[in-house]
């Protein structure tokens, strides 16, 4: 089926950078078709080794940012944190604070 597509694209064939026409296919010998098979055979491997490699990197870059989303919600969660345990001993340190003035300067008499 892809032959016959192949065929109708003006009876052109592209091997890698040389185009053949359909006419010049056929007067090649059985042995030329053959490396020309074994040469597109050794160039989908390279590139099936490239798209291999370059899948691995998008992978690792979205484990990157991935990572780089958990550590500023940490950050973001953390600042969150501190921010209500300072208010938490600020509340403290106020209500010592009032105590201090409601007893007054008596209380520490004994």
């Amino acid at each position: 089926m892809q032959a016959d597509t192949n065929r109708r694209i003006a009876g052109i064939l592209f091997l890698g950078e040389k185009a053949m026409t359909e006419k010049e296919l056929r007067k090649l010998k059985r042995s030329e078709l053959l490396e020309m098979m074994i040469a597109q055979s050794k160039e989908i491997a390279a590139l099936q080794a490239q798209l291999r490699a370059a899948n691995e990197k998008l992978e690792e870059r979205e484990l990157r940012l991935q990572e780089a989303g958990s550590i500023a919600q940490a950050a973001l969660a953390l600042n969150h944190i501190f921010e209500d345990a300072q208010a938490a001993a600020d509340l403290y340190l106020e209500n010592v604070r009032r105590l201090s003035k409601q007893e007054g300067p008596d209380a520490s008499d004994g």
